[in-house]
């Protein structure tokens, strides 16, 4: 990122932190990037049969950085070591999940048999 970039995304951070909607719409464009890269790295420390995408990774943290009222974040720097842990408790979360249905299903079906049920059940926990 350049460095008058850099000094943007600061600005437009503030001004999002200070309550300008419209500083969060000219920032969407500018961290795209950068988070996509963040979630790509996060990812990377996965299991290899992980069926969370990178793409879902930043959707479901800009959804939570989004959400902070008010932004906490002092500049671009603080921002995306924010988003970078909020990407690392998603991943947490959807490990539990993961390994709750697993063991759901472990217990209630033989291999290879998984109710209908079970399966409404993780969809409706990972969409939360």
């Amino acid at each position: 990122m350049e460095h008058g970039s850099a000094t943007d995304l600061t600005r437009l951070l503030q001004e999002w932190k200070g309550g300008d909607a419209k500083a969060l719409d000219a920032l969407v464009p500018l961290v795209y990037k950068e988070l996509r890269r963040l979630a790509h790295f996060q990812l990377r420390h996965e299991r290899a049969d992980h069926t969370l995408q990178s793409a879902a990774l930043v959707h479901e943290a800009y959804f939570r950085l989004v959400g902070l009222n008010p932004p906490q974040w002092e500049s671009r720097t603080h921002f995306f070591a924010i988003a970078a842990q909020l990407m690392r408790q998603i991943l947490v979360d959807y490990a539990r999940h993961h390994n709750e249905f697993a063991l759901i299903r472990a217990r209630t079906r033989p291999p290879g048999r998984i109710p209908a049920l079970l399966d409404s059940l993780l969809l409706t926990r990972r969409t939360r």
